[in-house]
């Protein structure tokens, strides 16, 4: 018969720290490649204009491209500044408010780079 000695340690805490790591490293590559595929059609030989860039934005799959690099765009933004809010600021009301300002306006950022994203 084993006897066990103390109580069974019970690990605690948010378990998100991996996670948030690895979505930082993928958003941030995914940002990446879409801005050297962007760079590549800016590059070009031409005029720089309004006809190029809404020719850029025209297919339906860059849209949807787009779309997505500002959906990973924000969570980005979302993970690092809530864990700058989390890390540096004590105060849980004041925390709480800034996490709330924080979405209102990555929700805000949202709704307009679609409203703009649309528009071309």
């Amino acid at each position: 018969m084993a006897v066990n000695y103390g109580s069974k340690r019970l690990v605690v805490g948010a378990h998100y720290g991996f996670r948030d790591w690895l979505s930082q490293r993928v958003t941030a590559a995914l940002m990446a490649l879409f801005t050297l595929a962007l760079l590549a059609q800016v590059l070009m030989p031409g005029e720089l204009g309004y006809d190029r860039w809404s020719g850029i934005f025209a297919a339906q799959w860059m849209k949807l491209l787009t779309f997505v690099v500002i959906v990973s765009l924000l969570y980005h933004v979302w993970v690092g500044m809530r864990d700058i809010w989390m890390d540096y600021v004590k105060p849980v009301g004041v925390k709480l408010v800034l996490q709330v300002f924080t979405l209102a306006w990555l929700l805000g950022c949202a709704g307009w780079a679609v409203q703009v994203l649309w528009r071309l």
